[in-house]
């Protein structure tokens, strides 16, 4: 009977509960990536999505790098409305080359060497398609990595936070050098040329070829030309990020002046497009990323190498930006109105910066802001402490990066009044 009883035990007793292979899975998953710790917050995406967050109506935010009208909302030009009319239905979307959209090089080459150069003409020009400014730097940077192992590149202090992580991934070494003077919110123009002159003969060098971001702070054209003069004593290689060429001023040919330069002057450059914020094209990724070269031959080769550099990392660039962007430029009456509604986007940057400093003033700001209508375009450096930035955001709902860079996009008429007297408030007893 006993022996029964333990036989019945048994059949009723469950069997026990086995791992199922999801269960199996996530401990193997658990195991492989419990070491990986969350990505500190980008700082000024961050911006971004803490002013999300905030319900309060008198939010403002001035943190963004893209442009806003005059009501605050995003704007998409009509040069652009009027492209991709004439795109829907009527071209396909197969792949691009590995280089891109060549009738999209061909234009921003122009625009970036002028009309009618010499170097274009003489197909001196390596030139490929990239992913807007960002993938225009990253695929020199490891092109640098891969054919100029032993080199550095020397960066601007400050630069876009952005800069550092794209040579950084490329596993190419930094060093910086001399730009901003804080105490007069402006270039300190010795100290970089002392840098310039100080680094190893044949440096590679990342300048800004106008609206240098954060600061706004650009050389001047004289100033242009002693650099442009000591880059070639020193035999330094210049790499211009281009990526406000016409949104800076209002004009595209004053803002690549500093490439124009350079180019008199005999220098080999290389060059990184972005549309992002001259044509408004921010989620497009359309960009252009060229090299010059001495000669025709040598072009072809290194063509070919920026190809395979780009073939693993992403294949091909896409396609809808870059016919947005050939057909404006290609076309004599888009392009005319994309240089009326580029200055127009530039000329209400300008006219924030006089109106925020206007209005400081008139507060009895008892600090100079001259140094906001000084510097130039999307930007406005305005030395600000992190401190008072913190304040601005806790007391008035003011959304803005810590380095106190403010996004001059983001005032409007509605809201400068009310910015003017939150940055009197945390700045007056400084």
């Amino acid at each position: 009977m006993a022996a029964l009883s333990r036989a019945a035990s048994c059949l009723t007793r469950r069997p026990q509960a086995q791992p199922s292979r999801l269960q199996a899975a996530r401990a193997m998953a658990s195991s492989l990536f419990g070491h990986v710790e969350p990505a500190p917050k980008d700082p000024i995406l961050g911006v971004t999505e803490a002013f999300l967050a905030d319900p309060s109506p008198d939010k403002v935010n001035v943190g963004v790098g893209a442009y806003r009208d005059d009501n605050g909302k995003p704007l998409v030009l009509d040069c652009v409305r009027e492209a991709e009319r004439r795109i829907a239905g009527n071209l396909n979307m197969e792949y691009l080359p590995m280089g891109g959209s060549i009738k999209t090089i061909e234009e921003s080459l122009k625009l970036a060497y002028g009309e009618d150069s010499e170097l274009i003409k003489d197909k001196r020009i390596a030139a490929v398609q990239a992913l807007s400014g960002t993938g225009a730097c990253r695929l020199f940077a490891d092109f640098q990595k891969r054919f100029l192992p032993d080199s550095q590149i020397y960066i601007p202090t400050p630069t876009w936070s952005n800069h550092h992580n794209i040579w950084r991934d490329a596993q190419v070494p930094q060093k910086s050098f001399t730009y901003y003077h804080p105490e007069s919110r402006g270039l300190d123009f010795s100290g970089l040329m002392n840098d310039i002159k100080n680094a190893p003969d044949g440096s590679f060098f990342l300048l800004h070829a106008c609206a240098h971001n954060p600061t706004g702070v650009d050389p001047t054209e004289e100033q242009w030309r002693e650099i442009s003069h000591l880059f070639k004593v020193k035999k330094h290689f210049p790499f211009f990020d281009m990526a406000y060429q016409g949104f800076a001023s209002g004009d595209p040919e004053r803002d690549a002046k500093a490439i124009r330069i350079f180019l008199e002057d005999g220098h080999q450059i290389g060059c990184a497009q972005s549309y992002a914020k001259n044509m408004g094209l921010y989620g497009q990724r359309v960009g252009c990323l060229s090299i010059l070269c001495e000669d025709e031959m040598q072009a072809v080769a290194v063509k070919s190498q920026l190809q395979q550099i780009a073939r693993p990392m992403y294949s091909n660039p896409p396609v809808h930006g870059a016919l947005v962007v050939s057909i404006i430029l290609s076309d004599p009456e888009l392009k005319s109105l994309w240089l009326k509604e580029v200055k127009g986007m530039a000329d209400r940057i300008i006219g924030m910066r006089t109106a925020l400093k206007e209005n400081l003033e008139k507060l009895g700001s008892p600090l100079s802001w001259e140094h906001i209508t000084n510097q130039i375009g999307m930007f406005c450096y305005s030395g600000m402490t992190p401190e008072q930035v913190d304040r601005l955001t806790n007391e008035f709902h003011i959304y803005m990066t810590r380095n106190g860079r403010i996004s001059m996009a983001g005032v409007t008429t509605g809201n400068v009044e009310y910015l003017a007297n939150a940055i009197h408030e945390v700045t007056k007893s400084k």
